[in-house]
């Protein structure tokens, strides 16, 4: 497999409650569970390029194989998701599967997420860059310029946050601030 040339990574994390509210049940019935008090879960680790949007590899892309796929399991909320993101993204690395299966686990061991989100018990409304400062406060070399979020409906529904190739280090990514949440306030719901 050839991998596509890209400048950095957008490292996307779900906040469940969001997803669930925007997208409904049908999308994702694991991760909407009523009851599963589901958070933030990985949405995908996205190569990108600084002139254009996420890389998107060529369909028939090869199928992740299962023992890839179970060795992911806590990753992403559920399998559909982990094949989907593989083709559409993790396959345009240049990876093989297990390995970019690690660097999504090793981008998600890099971020902290801010203690207000593990402890939600009501909605919140806030404004988005109240989100993105609860996010630099936990993450201190996460700098304004390096994270956006999304927010269809004017509800948080997910954080996508750019990282260096070696996921080291978190870096600037004017596209993808440019496109985040523009809302005044948004509503963040609670775990349920």
């Amino acid at each position: 497999m050839r991998a596509q040339t890209f400048d950095f990574y957008v490292f996307a994390l779900s906040w469940s409650p969001g997803f669930c509210a925007v997208e409904g049940q049908e999308k994702d019935r694991e991760q909407c569970a009523p009851g599963a008090r589901t958070g933030f879960v990985v949405h995908g680790l996205w190569p990108q390029n600084e002139t254009a949007s996420a890389i998107d590899c060529p369909a028939g892309q090869r199928p992740i194989p299962r023992l890839a796929l179970d060795s992911g399991r806590d990753l992403f909320p559920s399998e559909g998701l982990a094949r989907y993101q593989w083709r559409k993204h993790g396959g345009c690395t240049g990876l093989a599967p297990s390995a970019w299966l690690d660097d999504v686990r090793r981008a998600r061991g890099a971020i902290v997420v801010p203690p207000v989100f593990i402890h939600l018990q009501n909605e919140l409304r806030v404004e988005p860059e109240d989100v993105l400062r609860q996010f630099r406060e936990a993450n201190p070399r996460l700098r304004p310029g390096m994270a956006a979020i999304a927010c269809p409906r004017n509800i948080f529904q997910e954080i996508r946050i750019c990282m260096s190739r070696d996921l080291r280090d978190f870096v600037p990514c004017p596209q993808v601030v440019q496109q985040s949440c523009r809302a005044r306030t948004i509503s963040v719901r609670a775990p349920s």
